[in-house]
């Protein structure tokens, strides 16, 4: 999984309340376990006039101009600006993979579903949670200002605006953690390796008839 540390990027404002995981990544793309490709699909049905289907190439596909992936000023954000209940509906970990392969690293909302919120640390994306009146205030520059980027810094677990104003931000120290280090469940795992090993090792000769 990627590290996290300091993430300074372009600000995309998805202005929706309650989007789903199906909106984020539509059902028929779920066919794939792999976690990567799944990029030029985000948000598929807001994205393109035509139906997407898996397999199929995006280039050329007709596009929504007012759809804020699509609009030039937005080019290359890697910070998801968002609104209350971001990633409701099913538990798919594709909508995580989808945004992670898209390049966002960042999403900010007043609030996020559970299982949406544990799946983005998971794999590499920091979600923070914001007070309302703050995330209004973040769409309203964002509008204001082309180009509007914002500097996230987890260590310090500080957001920088444009202004030089701060903006502090409370993050689980066990996800923290996770991301400074690039550690998802796997990564984790693999921490303890030797102690796996000394224990397999010791079954095979505690249990020698269950080995062979």
């Amino acid at each position: 999984m990627q590290v996290f540390s300091v993430e300074q990027g372009i600000v995309i404002p998805l202005d929706r309340p309650n989007v789903d995981t199906d909106a984020i990544i539509p059902k028929q793309f779920l066919k794939s376990i792999q976690r990567s490709g799944f990029g030029p699909n985000l948000f598929d049905e807001w994205r393109y006039l035509d139906l997407g289907e898996p397999g199929k190439s995006c280039e050329g596909r007709p596009l929504n101009e007012d759809f804020v992936l699509n609009q030039e000023r937005y080019q290359g954000g890697t910070i998801l600006l968002a609104r209350e209940n971001f990633g409701c509906g099913s538990s798919r970990e594709h909508a995580v993979w989808a945004l992670d392969d898209f390049g966002i690293r960042v999403v900010i909302a007043p609030s996020f579903a559970d299982i949406f919120f544990n799946n983005t640390s998971k794999n590499g994306i920091l979600a923070i949670k914001l007070d309302e009146k703050q995330v209004d205030t973040l769409f309203e520059q964002v509008f204001e200002s082309p180009n509007y980027q914002l500097t996230v810094d987890l260590a310090e677990q500080k957001i920088t605006l444009p202004d030089g104003n701060v903006i502090e931000f409370e993050v689980d120290s066990f996800k923290k953690h996770c991301l400074l280090n690039g550690l998802d469940d796997i990564g984790l795992t693999l921490q303890h390796k030797s102690e796996v090993e000394a224990y397999e090792n010791s079954r095979k000769q505690q249990f020698p008839w269950l080995f062979s």
